[in-house]
């Protein structure tokens, strides 16, 4: 995966940069500006977020396609018959590599900064200095530990949900390629909904470093901000909530006492 994200990287964070150098016609506008927009831009979205989707559809469609075609050969029922744990043996170790992911996100991060400098230095559309004065301008370094914080969910996401596809399928060749198809879109519509859960973080936080006030006050402040925030996303989060369960249910109710009962 890491070449499929290395060109993306780089080529999208050239054209973030083009972009932004392009709608500052305004000559008392800073060119500084360029770099500034180019880190926030994928630093914040582009590198966590687009990236994870991206990898939604490459590795998200191959877990359940590999998941998936050992159901429909049988190999996970032998694995059962054998007494070996089917779940934990296929799904668990893909946990675990995905937690190597932030190095990954790392990565598109440093290409796209730099396809952003390429871009805008050698396109004539920034200096040097004044794309480095970007980059450095206001920065807050909790914005990397929130990508980071948001990378970890979307890893957890990339590996669960595929694999829940590719292991409850049923069916023959057709199926597999049906589940990979589901598997893509609920991956990738979890990731958006989870990308925008995380962004009541990073505003209370942001807000508590940039104003200076007494520390009490700060954090009392806070605290009332983080309770205001949470009130106001309980609704959404609870529809999405409700339609989640409503997706996965019939797959766990299939093998509850009340579907054997209904079967017999």
């Amino acid at each position: 995966s890491l070449g499929i994200v290395a060109f993306i990287s780089f080529f999208v964070g050239g054209v973030v940069a083009i972009q932004t150098a392009l709608n500052l016609t305004n000559p008392l506008i800073p060119k500084y500006l360029i770099g500034f927009a180019t880190r926030q831009s994928v630093i914040l979205e582009f590198a966590p977020t687009f990236i994870s989707v991206v990898m939604a559809g490459k590795m998200g469609s191959f877990i359940t396609s590999s998941i998936g075609t050992m159901r429909v050969t049988e190999q996970i029922d032998a694995l059962e018959v054998m007494g070996v744990n089917s779940l934990n043996y296929l799904v668990f170790p893909k946990l675990i590599a995905l937690l190597l992911y932030p190095f990954v996100i790392g990565i598109s991060m440093f290409l796209g900064i730099f396809g952003g400098w390429i871009a805008a230095v050698y396109g004539g559309f920034s200096s040097n200095t004044e794309f480095i004065t970007g980059l450095q301008t206001e920065f807050i370094p909790f914005h990397i530990a929130y990508a980071f914080i948001k990378t970890i969910v979307f890893a957890l996401i990339l590996a669960t949900i595929p694999s829940f596809h590719g292991f409850y399928m049923k069916g023959g060749a057709l199926e597999v390629g049906k589940a990979s198809t589901v598997s893509f879109v609920w991956t990738s519509v979890v990731i958006i909904l989870m990308n925008w859960q995380t962004k009541i973080v990073s505003p209370c936080h942001s807000l508590m470093t940039q104003v200076k006030l007494s520390k009490p006050l700060q954090q009392c402040l806070g605290r009332w901000m983080m309770r205001y925030e949470f009130k106001k996303n309980d609704a959404l989060f609870a529809v999405f909530f409700l339609l989640l369960l409503g997706f996965i249910w019939p797959y766990l109710t299939e093998k509850t006492w009340f579907a054997k009962k209904a079967a017999a």
